[in-house]
């Protein structure tokens, strides 16, 4: 099947504009060496922005001949787009928020390349220099605001979600946006663009101008979670891990709708960050939330999280079922405490410098065939390791789900294998089979066919 294509000329809007040669010849370098791959890849995901795909691997197949290229001239920077989706444009132009996008793209790649990955500022291997490299990313993309007091609400769940989950997730960011809360999500579809649509109405109504709705993501999964047109700042991360630091880092709380094995990783994400004893004190308000079509799911994810984990981690977060108006009344009350808790360690409010991450959670986890099947799924380990191989294991399965790699690993080797305790699969199992039998692995309408296989 064809798919309509355009060509294009763009410039940047916002950023990049003013830029030296030294800069320009450094873009032009990085551009078209060992990034250019990772950059076409991802402008043609940001393109792709409205289509109903989520499949990196197919939608590079889709569109064999795009190709993008950066053009010099005498105070800046051009893009040439050859054979770009026609879906990204309006009577031959591109929208204007995709054109931002696309070089939020650019730049995010160029930075990280130069400025963290090859600087002998950064190593990556230590802990506190992980941390320091998400800093410098978020900064350079704009993204902090010193004196705002804490109000930006992480919002986590699935692309694949049916229409009543859908409109739940945007009644809460319409209640969040009437209390003056700001929105961040990995910025595709679904469970994450709900909660903008929502807030963008509320503050509206409230007339507090233009709300910040953020969108974090990375270049293996933006294939399969183009960034949906409501974001304003957008941010491309290294990896899946500085991705999910970087989301715990600047938000002030987190609401978690329905969704699959991704938005598993990210419960097990930050229950584990919780658990580390570092952080026994902090608050840091955490709700699960859903329509009542939703409280099965809900009781399943509980279960799970109380088989593996045990009783003490369900202290550290709150379900409410079908409440909107409770959700952010909550949240804003929360969001006090973190405040409180800020000003008397004397902490910015804009990136939390305070909270313990174990160096489990910030170094990459490559899903190999090895890996998974290396992983200790066990409870012979403290709590908050045991939560991270847990969030490695559902990294895993989203790799396979959805990454071009993974599809690619999976159709070479075979099917992902996970073994462990059976007082671990069997929960893993049941959870894993309740979000196929539930579509919760692949947008709607589309055929799931496993990428894994539990071993007891």
């Amino acid at each position: 099947m064809k798919y309509d294509v355009v060509d294009a000329v763009i410039s940047p809007k916002g950023q990049l504009e003013t830029l030296s040669q030294f800069e320009v010849k450094r873009i032009l370098d990085t551009s078209e060496g060992e990034l250019a791959q990772i950059f076409r890849n991802c402008a043609l995901a940001v393109l792709n922005c409205g289509s109903a795909l989520d499949d990196g691997k197919e939608l590079l197949e889709r569109y064999p001949d795009f190709d993008i290229e950066v053009i010099q001239r005498q105070r800046g920077i051009l893009l040439s787009l050859k054979n770009a989706p026609a879906i990204a444009f309006v009577d031959g132009r591109l929208m204007m928020g995709i054109n931002e996008h696309i070089f939020a793209v650019l730049r995010d790649v160029i930075y990280v390349h130069n400025k963290v990955v090859n600087s002998p500022r950064f190593n990556l291997g230590e802990s506190v220099d992980v941390t320091n490299a998400v800093f410098h990313i978020l900064r350079n993309a704009r993204i902090f605001i010193p004196r705002l007091e804490p109000n930006l609400v992480v919002c986590w769940g699935g692309h694949s979600i049916g229409r009543p989950e859908y409109d739940y997730s945007k009644k809460v960011g319409y209640e969040l946006g009437l209390r003056d809360l700001d929105i961040c999500t990995g910025c595709g579809p679904g469970a994450m663009k709900g909660p903008m649509k929502g807030a963008t109405i509320g503050h509206a109504k409230q007339r507090s101008g233009v709300g910040r709705y953020l969108g974090i993501t990375e270049p293996g999964i933006i294939a399969a979670e183009s960034p949906n047109p409501i974001v304003n700042d957008l941010v491309i991360l290294p990896d899946i891990e500085k991705r999910l630091e970087a989301f715990v880092r600047t938000g002030h709380g987190i609401v978690v709708f329905p969704g699959g094995a991704g938005t598993t990783e990210e419960i097990l994400y930050i229950l584990g960050i919780l658990l580390h004893p570092d952080n026994a004190s902090m608050p840091f308000p955490l709700i699960f939330t859903g329509p009542k079509s939703a409280e099965d799911y809900f009781k399943q994810v509980n279960q799970f999280i109380l088989d593996t984990l045990g009783l003490d981690v369900q202290q550290r977060y709150k379900i409410i079922i079908d409440d909107p108006v409770r959700v952010a009344r909550e949240m804003k009350e929360g969001l006090k405490q973190v405040r409180e808790f800020r000003e008397k360690l004397d902490d910015a409010f804009y990136f939390n410098w305070s909270l313990t991450i174990d160096e489990q959670f910030q170094q990459p986890f490559h899903p190999t065939h090895e890996n998974m099947r290396e992983l200790a799924l066990h409870k012979d380990q403290p709590v908050h390791q045991l939560a991270a191989n847990l969030r490695r294991a559902f990294s895993g399965v989203v790799s396979g789900n959805v990454k071009e790699e993974g599809i690619q690993a999976i159709e070479e080797h075979g099917l992902f294998e996970l073994k462990g305790d059976e007082e671990i699969m069997e929960p893993m199992d049941a959870l894993l089979s309740a979000f196929v039998e539930q579509h919760r692995m692949k947008l709607p309408g589309t055929e799931y066919v496993p990428c894994y296989r539990i071993i007891k």
